[in-house]
C-alpha cells in the first residue's frame, strides 16, 4: 500500500484515483451479446451460457425440485443465520415506508403524493467467486416489502448447471421463486429485453463484474432502469490513536478480498495506529484463502496521515466511499460531518461485514464516486412516486390567472387557454 504523509489537498485527487480500466473493448463486447440476446433469446442465453460459463443448460428456469433439494443442502445452523439477516433487513426496510400527506397550497388546490411499486424487477446475483446469497435478501426483501408484483432473479450456474444452494434458500426465505440460470451480460440482456422463459421486467438491481456493470448501463439506455451505477467495491476507514490495529487492518482487508479491482483506504491521524495496521494487514493477509486477489487489491489501496479528523473527514467526503468506517474516539461528532458516503459504520465494533450480512442496512451500495448523487438501495428504490392534485373552482380562481399569465409568457397559447375555458374567460 501506498504512505501519503500530511499530503497538500492538491495532492488528494490522485490519493483518491480509482483503478481505471480500458472499456472501450468491453463495451463492444458487451453491446454484441445484447444484441443477440434480443434478437435470438433463450436461444442466446444458452449459447454465452456454455460459452462464458461452461455449461450446457436445457433450460433456464430453475425448478420446484431444485428449489425443495436446495434446503436438504443448506445447514440448519446457515439457514437460521440467514433467517435471521432477513428478519433484520425486513425491520429496517418496513421502516422507510412512505405515507404521503396531502397538502392545501392554497385555498381550492390540493396536492399529494401516493407511492407506487414497481410491478416487475429483476434482481442480478453474482456467484462467480464469491457466490452472493446474502445479496438474493438485500435486493429481495425490500422488493417484497414494496409490493412488486413480479420479481425475476438471474444467477449463473456451476459446470453441473446447479445454482449454489445457498443462494437458492436465501431466495425462498424472501419469497422468490422465479428464478433462472443466467450469468453475466446474457443475464442482463434477458430480463432487459424479456426471452421465451426470462420475463421481461421494468427496473434490475444488483452488482456483478466490469461486464455487468457495462450491460447495466447499456439497456438502461433505453429498455429498463436500473438501480446505479457501480463499480468494483471500496472501503474508506477513519482512524486515530485510539483505534485497535487489528480490527482496522481486519476490515480493510475485508474489502480487499472482494476482487482485485476494489480499493480500501486508511485516513489516520496517528502515526503508530499507521505503523500498527501495516503490521497486522502483513499478519492477516498471510492466512487469507483470498491473498493473492487481496494483494493485488492493496497495490491499488493508501495509507494517509492527516493532520487532525477535520482534515480526515474532508479527504473522506471528496472521496466519497462505498462503505466509510469511523472508529475514532469522536466517532459521533464526525458522523454529523458526513457528506458523501454510501453506508456509513460507527465506533470500534461496527465492522463493514455487519452491513453486508445482518445488520438491516442495505449492502448494495454506489460505488467509484457515485455516493456524490447517489443513494444505496433503499425501499424508494422499489417505488414510483406518483402525484395527485385536485382543485375547486375556488381554486381555478385562486391560481388561475397565475397559470395564464406564466404560459402566456412562455408562448403556449394552449395551455393558457385551457385555464381561461375554467375561468370563464374565453
Amino acid at each position: 500500500m501506498k504512505i501519503n504523509r500530511f499530503p497538500d489537498s492538491n495532492e488528494w485527487k490522485d490519493i483518491i484515483a480509482r483503478p481505471q480500466l480500458d472499456v472501450s473493448q468491453l463495451n463492444e463486447i458487451v453491446n454484441g451479446v445484447l444484441q443477440d440476446i434480443k434478437a435470438n433469446g433463450d436461444e442466446a442465453v444458452k449459447k454465452y451460457e456454455e460459452k462464458f460459463d461452461h455449461v450446457c443448460l436445457e433450460t433456464l428456469a430453475v425448478s420446484e425440485e431444485e428449489l425443495n433439494d436446495a434446503e436438504t443442502l443448506v445447514d440448519d445452523e446457515l439457514k437460521t443465520a440467514l433467517r435471521q439477516a432477513h428478519d433484520n433487513i425486513a425491520r429496517f426496510h418496513e421502516s422507510q415506508k412512505f405515507e404521503g400527506q396531502k397538502v392545501e397550497t392554497c385555498k381550492g388546490v390540493t396536492c399529494w403524493q401516493k407511492s407506487v411499486a414497481i410491478e416487475k424487477v429483476g434482481l442480478y446475483i453474482p456467484g462467480g467467486t464469491a457466490p452472493l446469497f446474502s445479496t438474493v435478501l438485500m435486493l429481495a426483501t425490500p422488493a417484497k416489502i414494496a409490493g412488486c408484483k413480479e420479481i425475476v432473479l438471474c444467477t449463473p450456474p456451476n459446470r453441473e448447471g446447479k445454482v449454489n444452494p445457498a443462494i437458492l434458500m436465501a431466495a425462498r426465505i424472501a419469497g422468490v421463486n422465479k428464478i433462472f440460470k443466467a450469468g453475466g451480460v446474457q443475464a442482463i440482456g434477458a430480463m432487459a429485453y424479456g426471452t421465451e422463459s426470462v420475463p421481461k421486467v421494468s427496473k434490475i438491481f444488483g452488482p456483478g463484474n466490469q461486464f455487468v456493470m457495462a450491460a447495466k448501463q447499456q439497456v438502461s439506455l433505453h429498455e429498463v432502469a436500473i438501480d446505479m451505477p457501480a463499480g468494483p467495491s471500496e472501503v474508506c476507514v477513519i482512524a486515530d490513536e485510539t483505534s485497535n490495529p487489528v480490527f482496522v487492518a481486519a476490515d480493510l482487508l475485508s474489502q480487499a478480498e472482494h476482487g482485485t479491482d476494489s480499493q480500501v483506504i486508511l485516513i489516520t491521524t496517528s502515526e503508530k495506529l499507521l505503523a500498527d495496521t501495516q503490521e497486522e494487514i502483513a499478519l492477516q493477509l498471510a492466512v487469507l484463502p483470498r491473498k493473492e486477489i487481496a494483494e493485488k487489491t492493496l497495490e491499488n489501496s493508501q495509507l494517509v496521515l492527516v493532520h487532525d479528523t477535520d482534515e480526515a473527514m474532508a479527504l473522506s467526503n471528496e472521496y466519497a466511499p462505498e462503505h466509510l468506517i469511523i472508529c475514532t474516539k469522536d466517532y459521533e461528532a464526525l458522523a454529523e460531518k458526513v457528506v458523501n458516503a454510501g453506508s456509513v459504520f460507527l465506533g470500534q465494533y461496527a465492522c463493514e461485514s455487519a452491513g453486508d450480512y445482518a445488520s438491516g442496512t442495505n449492502h448494495t451500495l454506489p460505488t467509484h464516486g457515485y455516493a456524490l448523487a447517489y443513494s444505496g438501495v433503499n425501499l424508494d428504490s422499489y417505488n414510483r412516486k406518483v402525484t395527485f392534485q385536485h382543485l375547486t373552482k375556488e381554486g381555478v380562481d385562486t391560481i388561475g390567472n397565475t397559470v395564464v399569465l406564466m404560459a402566456e409568457n412562455e408562448q403556449l397559447e394552449a395551455h393558457a387557454n385551457a385555464m381561461r375555458v375554467r375561468l370563464g374567460k374565453n
